[in-house]
C-alpha cells in the first residue's frame, strides 16, 4: 500500500468561478464585447450636458462642410495637374533651346487675277480661336517658318520680326492682374515698360513653308474691292505719278509736300490685295525717284503716319529692306520737331534743312498731332537699334499723362509747345484734334505686349470720361452717339472721324478690356452707319448733328450745309472690319458692301480715280470737288477689302496692330 501510494501523481487543487454575462454586466463588470462598448459610450455621451454635446455635434458638422470644400477646390487643379503632366509626357520639342518666337512673315504676293473668278460661300470667323488654324489667301499666304533654320533675306544685317509659335500657347506662364473700374486684363508675364535698351535691329525674313495651308479664295466682294483699287491706281498712274495726290476729273495733282504720298500710302494695300505689277512699279519708284533731301516744310503727323508708318508696314510685309533705309532716312529728318522747351514737338519740319517750327499763328500743336506719332516711332527704335526714336515719343506721352486740365480723362484739343502745358481748355471732343490720342493709347498698349499701365490707365479713363460727359441717345431711333462738350454746354455734334471709336472699343473687349466696351461699340457702329443709311446718297458728310427731341418728319441725323462734304474717308469702314473680324456678324459686311457701291454710284470719275464730293445730300449733283485723297487707297480701300475677307490670318488683329493710316506693324513679342 505504501509502494501503490508513492507511485501515484501528485493531486493538483482547483478553484473555479462561473458567472453569466448578464450577472458581470449588472455587476458592473467588462467583458469587452461591441454590445457593452456601445452602451457604455452612449452612457458617456449621456452624461455630457447639452451645451458640451451641442459644441462637439457643431464641430464635426464645421468639419464635414470643410471636407466637401477642400475637396471640390482640389479636385480640379489636382486633374488639370494631372491632364499637363499627361501632356508634358507626349509632347517633345523638336528642337533643342528653341524660342517661343518665330517670324511674321508675308511672302511676295501673287496676281489678283488668278483669282478673280472664285466667289466660295464662306461662313464668317468668330474671334480667332483657336489661333493656330491658320488659312491663308492664295494671294497673301502666310508661311510658317522652318523650324530647323532662320533664313535671311537679301541683308543678311539684321534678324527677324518674331511672333508666338504653338509652343507658347501650351505654355502658359502665372499672369498678375490690373484692375481697373471693371476692366480685369491680364499683361504679358511682366507690367514693367519695355527697357529703353534697344536690341539689335530684326529684319523680317521670307522664308519656305515647311506645310502650305490651304489658301482662302478670293470673294465676289473682294474682286470688286480689287477692281476699285485698280480704276483708282490707273487714274494716278495716267495722271499724278509720283506727286501726291491726283486731282482726277481735272486729270492732273496737286502737291502738298511733293513726296508721292498717295504711292507710299498705297504700298503696302497693294501687297495685301496682291497686286504684285502695281507693287513692283511703286517699288522702283522708291527705289529711284524717292528723295526725302529736299527743302519742304512737312507736317510731322501727317509725315509719320502716312509717309514712315506706310514704309515701316511695307518693309514688314515684303520683307525688303529698301522700305527700312527709307523710313530711317525720313524717321531721322523728323526728329528736330522735338527741339522743343517742353520736348512737346513742333508741328512742322523742314526735311531738308534740318529746322522745325509751329504754325505761323501760334505757338501751339493739337494734342491728337503729338500723341499719334508713337507706334511708328517706337517701331522704328525697335529695328534699327537706336532707341532716340522711342525716347523722344514716349517723352511726350509721359509728359501728357501728368497733365492737369482733363476731364475725367478726356483732354483738351491744344498744348502749347513752349510751356508743355494744355491749352484752350473747357473744350473736349472725340473728334478732329483729339481722335486718335486715345486710339494710340489703347494700341500702344498692345504694340508693347500689354506691359505699359499708365498708358492704359490714361486710356479706361477716357473711356469712363466719355461715357459720362460725350454720350447721348437722338430720337426718333435712339441711337447713340459720342457729342462735344464746350465749358460746361453739350453739343450735339459729331464728326465721321469719330467712328474710328467702335473699332477701338471692339479691339480692347478682344484684348480682355471689359465687356461693355463691346456693348457700346455695337451701338455705336449702328450710330456710324446711319450717317450713311439715312442721307440721300447713301454716304456719309464730314459733320452731323443729332436730334435730342423727336419732331413730326425728322430723322436722326441732320446736316448743315457747311458740314455736308465727303471725302472718301476709311473711319465708319474701319470699324466695321474690327466688328466684323470679332462678332462674325455678317451685317456688318452688308453695310460695308452699301458704302462700297455708293461710292462707286457718286464718287468713281470714269477716266480713272474717285473723288470727294460736296453734296451727300443732292444724289443728282453731288458736286464732286475734283480730289481723291491718299487716304482712299490707303485705308478706305484696304480696310474694305479685310471687312470683307473670312480669313483671320490676313493681318491677324493678335500679331498686328494698325496705325491710324491703316498700315499695320507687328505686335511686340518677348524675346
Amino acid at each position: 500500500a505504501a509502494a501503490a501510494a508513492a507511485a501515484s501523481p501528485p493531486r493538483r487543487d482547483f478553484i473555479s468561478v462561473t458567472l453569466s454575462p448578464e450577472e458581470a454586466v449588472g455587476a458592473g463588470g467588462y467583458n469587452n464585447s461591441k454590445a457593452w462598448r456601445r452602451r457604455s459610450c452612449w452612457r458617456k455621451w449621456k452624461q455630457l450636458s447639452r451645451l458640451q454635446r451641442s459644441v462637439i455635434l457643431f464641430l464635426f458638422a464645421f468639419l464635414a462642410v470643410c471636407g466637401v470644400i477642400s475637396y471640390t477646390s482640389m479636385a480640379e487643379p489636382w486633374k488639370s495637374l494631372t491632364d499637363k503632366s499627361l501632356d508634358d509626357q507626349r509632347t517633345e520639342p523638336e528642337i533643342p533651346g528653341l524660342k517661343l518666337a518665330n517670324p511674321a512673315v508675308l511672302p511676295a504676293p501673287q496676281k489678283a487675277d488668278t483669282n478673280l473668278g472664285d466667289d466660295p460661300a464662306l461662313s464668317p470667323q468668330k474671334p480667332p480661336k483657336p489661333p493656330h488654324v491658320r488659312r491663308g489667301p492664295s494671294n497673301l499666304q502666310i508661311k510658317a517658318p522652318r523650324k530647323d533654320v532662320r533664313l535671311k533675306t537679301r541683308h543678311d544685317t539684321s534678324r527677324v520680326v518674331e511672333e508666338p509659335v504653338q509652343a507658347d500657347k501650351e505654355e502658359k506662364t502665372e499672369k498678375s492682374i490690373i484692375s481697373w473700374r471693371g476692366a480685369v486684363i491680364e499683361p504679358d508675364q511682366s507690367t514693367e515698360p519695355p527697357s529703353s535698351k534697344i536690341k539689335e535691329p530684326e529684319k523680317p525674313s521670307s522664308v519656305e513653308a515647311e506645310d502650305q495651308k490651304e489658301p482662302v479664295p478670293i470673294n465676289e466682294r473682294q474682286t470688286a474691292v480689287i477692281e476699285a483699287f485698280r480704276h483708282a491706281w490707273k487714274g494716278y498712274k495716267d495722271f499724278a505719278w509720283g506727286h501726291d495726290e491726283l486731282k482726277p476729273l481735272s486729270k492732273s495733282y496737286s502737291e502738298w509736300f511733293g513726296l508721292g504720298l498717295t504711292l507710299i500710302d498705297a504700298l503696302d494695300t497693294m501687297w495685301i490685295l496682291g497686286l504684285k505689277e502695281e507693287f513692283e512699279e511703286a517699288r522702283k519708284w522708291v527705289a529711284n525717284d524717292l528723295v526725302f533731301d529736299k527743302n519742304v516744310d512737312v507736317n510731322l503727323f501727317e509725315s509719320t503716319i502716312r509717309i514712315l508708318g506706310g514704309l515701316l508696314s511695307t518693309y514688314h510685309l515684303s520683307g525688303d529692306s529698301l522700305f527700312l533705309e527709307k523710313a530711317k532716312d525720313i524717321g531721322n529728318r523728323l526728329m528736330p520737331a522735338f527741339k522743343t522747351p517742353s520736348k512737346i514737338p513742333y508741328s512742322d519740319v523742314n526735311i531738308g534743312r534740318g529746322t522745325a517750327h509751329p504754325p505761323r499763328w501760334t505757338s501751339d500743336s493739337t494734342v491728337a498731332e503729338v500723341t499719334s506719332i508713337q507706334l511708328e516711332f517706337r517701331e522704328l527704335s525697335r529695328l534699327t537699334g537706336d532707341d532716340k526714336f522711342q525716347k523722344a515719343v514716349d517723352e511726350v506721352m509721359k509728359h501728357v499723362h501728368t497733365l492737369s486740365g482733363k476731364n475725367d480723362g478726356l483732354v483738351p484739343m491744344f498744348i502749347n509747345t513752349n510751356s508743355g502745358q494744355f491749352t484752350h481748355l473747357g473744350v473736349y471732343t472725340l473728334g478732329a484734334r483729339a481722335d486718335s490720342y486715345y486710339e494710340y493709347l489703347l494700341k500702344q498698349w498692345i504694340q508693347g505686349g500689354k506691359k505699359e499701365n499708365e498708358l492704359l490707365e490714361d486710356y479706361m479713363r477716357a473711356i469712363e470720361g466719355v461715357k459720362k460727359h460725350l454720350l447721348q441717345r437722338s430720337q426718333p431711333k435712339k441711337l447713340t452717339f459720342v457729342g462735344e462738350l464746350a465749358h460746361g454746354h453739350f453739343s450735339a455734334k459729331m464728326d465721321h472721324l469719330v467712328c474710328f471709336l467702335p473699332g477701338t472699343l471692339a479691339l480692347g473687349a478682344h484684348n480682355g478690356l471689359t465687356a461693355d466696351h463691346m456693348k457700346l461699340a455695337e451701338a455705336l457702329i449702328e450710330t456710324c452707319y446711319q450717317m450713311y443709311a439715312q442721307v440721300e446718297t447713301g454716304l456719309s458728310p464730314e459733320i452731323v448733328h443729332f436730334n435730342l427731341h423727336a419732331q413730326k418728319g425728322h430723322k436722326d441725323v441732320e446736316i448743315k450745309p457747311a458740314d455736308r462734304h465727303n471725302l472718301l474717308r476709311p473711319e465708319t469702314v474701319e470699324s466695321l472690319f474690327y466688328m466684323y473680324r470679332f462678332t462674325g456678324d455678317k451685317k456688318y459686311q452688308d453695310w460695308g458692301w452699301e458704302i462700297l457701291q455708293n461710292f462707286n454710284k457718286y464718287t468713281r470719275v470714269p477716266t480713272g480715280g474717285y473723288t470727294s464730293i460736296n453734296n451727300v445730300q443732292n444724289p443728282s449733283n453731288p458736286e464732286p470737288r475734283d480730289k481723291m485723297e491718299s487716304f482712299f487707297l490707303g485705308e478706305t480701300l484696304k480696310y474694305m477689302f479685310l471687312l470683307f475677307s473670312d480669313d483671320i490670318d490676313l493681318i491677324n488683329l493678335d500679331k498686328y496692330v494698325f496705325n491710324t493710316e491703316a498700315h499695320p506693324l507687328p505686335i511686340w513679342v518677348p524675346a
